[in-house]
Parts: C-alpha cells; sequence; structure tokens
C-alpha cells in the first residue's frame, strides 16, 4: 500500500455530561445500503482503564493511543461527523478525532467508497452525491443503534471535512453543484487539482440517479467546519448564499502547486452570509497540514516510494505540525462551544 494518502485525501461543549477520562475506539460496516458498504471508526468518551492500542500508526505516520472497543462513558455527548479528502481514509484526521473524544464528543468517520487510499473505483467516485448521504447514513447508525443512541445528542452535530471531504460537508450545509458555474470558473481558472477531477467525480455530465435539485443538506447538522476544502466553484453562488448553517472555514495560507485558497476557501467566504461564517487562514500551513503527523524521515520514505510525495509530510518554513494542529484544535473547539 502506497505511504501516500492523497490530495481530497475541540473546550468541551458546556452541555456535556462529563469529560472523558480515556478515548474508546470501534470499527463497523454500515450494510444498510448493499451496493455501498460503508467501513466506519468510531472514537468515543470511555472511563475503561483497558491497555492502550496504536491506530492509524506506520513508518511514516503517527498514530494515536485508544482503548479498542471500550464501553462508551455514561453521559450525553455532542456528535461529530468527519470526512476524509480525495484518496485518503479516516486516519488522516485520525489526530483531530482522537482530541475530540477526550474532550467528550463522540466522532464518527468512514471511508468514502471510491475515493479512498484502498479503493479507488470509478464507478462509486463518480457517484458524488453519495459522499454526502455517506455522513448521513453514519449519523441515522449512531442515532438508532446501541450503545450511540443512549448516548448522541441528537440536538448538537458538526460536520467536519477535508479537502474534499470539507466539499463534502458544506453540501451537508446547504451547498448545492451547480454545472454551469464550475465549467465557467474552470475556463477562467483551470486548476488541474480540482478541474482535473471532473471527470472522475462525475461532474462533467449528469450522472444515473444523482438527485434532482442537487439538495443533499441534512437538517439535523448544526454546523460544518471545512479544512482547506476544494472543488468549492462547482458550487452555485445562490445556494452559498444561502446557506444557515454556521461554518468555520480554515485554509493553508501556502499553495503547494494550485490549490490556491483564495479560490477554493476563500471562494466559499467570500459567497457564504458573514453573519455565520469564520473564516481563518494559517499563513505557514499547507493543505497536507491537516492531516496526521509524520515521523522523522518520513520525507525521504515518502519520496522513494512515489517522487515527490515527500510534500505530504512539508509545512511552511519554521513551522511545527504538532504546533499547529493545537491552533486548529483551538480554533475548532472554540467554535464548537459558541
Amino acid at each position: 500500500m502506497k505511504w501516500i494518502y492523497l490530495l481530497f485525501t475541540s473546550l468541551l461543549f458546556l452541555c456535556n455530561s462529563a469529560i472523558a477520562s480515556g478515548v474508546g475506539f470501534t470499527q463497523v460496516t454500515l450494510t444498510d445500503d448493499p451496493s455501498r458498504p460503508l467501513n466506519t471508526a468510531i472514537w468515543y468518551p470511555t472511563q475503561d482503564v483497558s491497555d492502550t492500542i496504536l491506530i492509524g500508526d506506520n513508518p511514516a505516520f503517527i498514530g494515536t493511543q485508544v482503548i479498542k472497543d471500550a464501553r462508551v462513558q455514561s453521559g450525553i455527548f455532542s456528535l461529530i461527523l468527519l470526512s476524509h479528502g480525495y484518496r485518503g481514509n479516516w486516519r488522516n484526521q485520525n489526530w483531530l478525532a482522537t482530541k475530540l473524544a477526550s474532550l467528550g464528543y463522540i466522532v464518527a468517520a468512514a471511508d468514502h467508497p471510491g475515493t479512498t487510499s484502498f479503493d479507488h473505483s470509478p464507478k462509486q467516485a463518480a457517484k458524488w452525491w453519495e459522499r454526502p448521504r455517506d455522513l448521513s447514513r453514519i449519523l441515522d447508525y449512531l442515532l438508532s443503534e446501541t450503545p450511540w443512541k443512549q448516548s448522541a445528542n441528537a440536538d448538537n452535530i458538526t460536520a467536519i471535512g477535508h479537502s474534499l471531504g470539507g466539499w463534502t460537508v458544506m453540501q451537508l450545509a446547504g451547498a448545492k453543484i451547480d454545472r454551469a458555474t464550475f465549467k465557467s470558473e474552470c475556463k477562467q481558472y483551470n486548476n488541474p487539482r480540482t478541474c482535473g477531477l471532473s471527470e472522475e467525480l462525475g461532474l462533467s455530465k449528469v450522472q444515473a440517479k444523482e438527485p434532482n435539485n442537487k439538495d443533499l443538506s441534512d437538517p439535523r447538522v448544526q454546523r460544518a467546519v471545512s479544512l482547506d476544502l476544494g472543488l468549492a466553484r462547482s458550487f452555485s453562488v445562490g445556494s452559498l448564499n444561502g446557506i444557515t448553517v454556521p461554518t468555520l472555514i480554515l485554509a493553508a495560507g501556502i499553495d503547494i502547486g494550485d490549490l490556491p485558497q483564495a479560490l477554493e476557501s476563500g471562494y466559499i467566504a467570500e459567497h457564504m452570509p458573514l453573519n455565520l461564517r469564520r473564516y481563518k487562514v494559517y499563513e505557514n500551513a499547507t493543505h497536507f497540514s491537516f492531516i496526521q503527523g509524520c515521523k522523522p524521515g518520513a520525507i525521504p520514505m515518502l519520496n522513494e516510494e512515489v517522487p515527490g510525495d515527500g510534500i505530504i509530510c512539508k509545512d511552511g518554513l519554521g513551522a511545527s505540525r504538532s504546533e499547529l494542529h493545537q491552533l486548529m484544535l483551538n480554533d475548532i473547539v472554540g467554535f464548537l462551544n459558541q
């Protein structure tokens, strides 16, 4: 398996019942849609004191310590849905999920079929509308199945996504695909990293079974967090104007080549209602600063695997990924607490 998880590869809510003493972790496959089984990871508060295991760890990337299949801590906890980037997977935001669970959140993330490190299925990738539906399916599961339904606060739900995951959660918030807008924008600013994905993601032409009105919003989601999203210019301006969900837009200030945040995160911020969005650019962050930390020696290891992939572990000059992660966590938690 490639080390690379490719491109489009938080204080506690006062209403939460208690601060967790540990982080539990489990995995489940959702089979409510037999044509699209959904491998799902869940982090959650626990008071179990069993031995921890390391998850999301490999020779290049840093994992986190969790208690596998621990009991869910007694109480009611706010929910967070996580969406990974293009050809990424749940491990990319494992650092964030573990931190949030330790602060008293139930966090769930899926490997989106067709666009993960493990599944590059063109048939599934072209079903662009299934990504936001994946998160709605996870939410259905958490609110209806034991033990989650006893612990989940159905009135406090947030969706967070990185890169293509940010694009995904913005659709849950009410953003709608507009092919005419996307085509026009790509003629004016032809960006290979985003416009070049049009065919693979099914955006170049109408797909069979796609929703007619392009509305994939989920009214149960009360807030959204976008982490250096891509494909922002595929959304209609009218739908961005009409979003009513408070949104935190975080962006990387250093362009890795052809993903300028002004045309992505900045586009969302420009067209959303000013009173509903918060917009921040980390000047020393790159697109990959939002994923897990790297181990010493990871850059040459990645470059040997695929020349150029070492960029995944590079942040801005003088910047520490762990310090950037702490800043991001502080900003996300501050937003969640408002």
